[in-house]
C-alpha cells in the first residue's frame, strides 16, 4: 500500500478518536453543570455531532460516564499507591482509601447512584467499580490483619459506604459537616479497638 493510502487509511480513525475526545470534553463539562442525569442528546448538540455519532462511540449512558471516569483513574490510582507506603498504620491507609473513593465518586452530581445500579453485571461501571472493590479489600485485609479493622466487615459494604457519603455532599439537608461526620460514624462502625491474631475471609 503507497503512503498516501495508508494516510487516507488511518485518517477515518484519526478522525474519530478526535470526534470521540470532543464529545467527552463537552460531556465532562456539561455533566458537571447539569449532573449525571443530564440529557445525551443536549451533549451531542453541544458537541456539533449527530446523536448517533455520539451513540456510535458510547453506546449508552453507563458508556459515556465509565470513559469520563477512566479519564480519573490515575489520579486514584497514585493515590492508592501513595497510601500503600506512606500510611502510619493500615487502618489510616483504609480510611484514606475510602476518602479517596468518596472524592472520585463525587466527580458529578448523582454519580454514586449509577455507581450503585451497576455494581453487577457486565457494564462497563460495574467493572469499574468492581476493580476498586477489589483495592478496597485489599486495604480492608491489611486492616484486619493488623486488628485494626472487625473481621465481619466486607469491603463491598465499604464501597458503598463511600458512595454513600458522596451522595451526602450533595444532599438537600447537608451542610460542609454533613460529610465528614458519616465519614466518622463509617470509621468508628468498621474499626476494632481489640487487637487480634487471624482474620475472617469476608469475601
Amino acid at each position: 500500500m503507497s503512503e498516501s493510502a495508508t494516510s487516507r487509511a488511518r485518517a477515518p480513525r484519526a478522525d474519530a478518536r478526535r470526534n470521540r475526545d470532543h464529545i467527552l470534553g463537552i460531556a465532562e463539562r456539561y455533566f458537571a453543570e447539569h449532573g449525571v442525569n443530564g440529557s445525551l442528546d443536549a451533549i451531542a448538540k453541544q458537541a456539533g455531532v449527530g446523536s448517533a455519532t455520539l451513540y456510535r462511540h458510547f453506546p449508552n449512558r453507563e458508556t459515556l460516564l465509565a470513559a469520563l471516569l477512566a479519564a480519573r483513574d490515575e489520579a486514584l490510582v497514585s493515590r492508592r499507591d501513595e497510601l500503600r507506603t506512606r500510611s502510619a498504620n493500615a487502618a489510616d491507609a483504609l480510611e484514606g482509601w475510602l476518602d479517596a473513593l468518596t472524592e472520585w465518586a463525587g466527580a458529578f452530581d448523582g454519580l454514586p447512584e449509577p455507581l450503585r445500579a451497576t455494581m453487577t453485571g457486565s457494564s462497563p461501571l460495574a467493572v469499574t467499580c468492581q476493580g476498586f472493590i477489589t483495592t478496597t479489600e485489599e486495604f480492608l485485609h491489611a486492616a484486619q490483619r493488623e486488628g485494626s479493622a472487625r473481621s465481619d466487615i466486607r469491603a463491598r459494604d465499604l464501597f458503598l459506604a463511600a458512595l454513600a457519603t458522596s451522595w451526602v455532599r450533595g444532599a438537600a439537608m447537608a451542610d460542609d459537616a454533613s460529610a465528614a461526620a458519616l465519614a466518622g460514624l463509617i470509621r468508628r462502625g468498621w474499626e476494632s479497638t481489640t487487637p487480634t491474631t487471624g482474620i475472617t475471609d469476608n469475601r
